[in-house]
């Protein structure tokens, strides 16, 4: 997302870089990541700085954001939201079709690509022209991704709960009654995937295998 600021901490590294180390013992020829995590949890920061590190080893990834793809834009979303419920917000928010059809295109490795894009500072949906040509991978972070078809999926295991602090410091978005019972909604939802993911990044930021 255009601007959205990213406090990468050591934290972030120290999971990035146990991340990577599993990710080179996949063999594929395309692979995408998929991170998952609540608000605040450090989804976004751990799947740019694995960005980073492929990116150091040789091999350059993608980041795609796919809280890019609500069906309802910035503006409307709070409004579509009260309209249908608390029940609506989740993962079936998100066009499927747009991810899956993105996700088709970085593994054919075509050349000419369109995503959407939102921009933080003013709120407006905006296209992305880019190339997956020569891209081994794809890292894809937000909400819901692990349920997405990816070749390696992270759950992070911080709920909402334990970063209201850090979120109220970033500011994104305003702290109210609405916003809380959002977020535990979100919450809900997002436990609910839990049992997708390959790897969980602990509250310490260990990485293991979800047994």
């Amino acid at each position: 997302m255009l601007g959205e600021v990213l406090c990468i901490a050591p934290q972030h590294k120290k999971a990035a870089n146990a991340i990577v180390e599993y990710i080179k013992k996949l063999a594929d020829t395309k692979v995408i990541v998929a991170v998952s995590g609540e608000s605040g949890s450090g989804k976004s920061a751990i799947g740019h700085e694995i960005a980073h590190l492929l990116k150091a080893q040789g091999t350059p990834a993608k980041v795609m954001h796919i809280d890019n793809y609500y069906k309802t834009s910035p503006v409307e979303r709070t409004s579509w939201r009260k309209a249908h419920g608390l029940k609506s917000i989740g993962y079936k928010e998100y066009d499927w079709d747009a991810i899956n059809h993105n996700l088709a295109e970085f593994r054919a490795n075509a050349d000419d690509v369109t995503m959407p894009c939102i921009d933080l500072l003013t709120d407006q949906e905006d296209l992305l022209k880019t190339s997956f040509k020569g891209i081994r991978y794809m890292v894809i972070e937000g909400l819901y991704s692990i349920h997405a078809e990816a070749d390696l999926r992270i759950f992070i295991e911080l709920t909402y709960h334990e970063t209201k602090k850090a979120q109220l410091l970033r500011g994104k978005e305003k702290m109210n009654e609405w916003r809380l019972q959002v977020l535990e909604q979100e919450h809900q939802v997002v436990q609910s995937l839990r049992p997708k993911a390959d790897l969980i990044v602990t509250t310490q930021f260990d990485v293991i295998k979800n047994d």
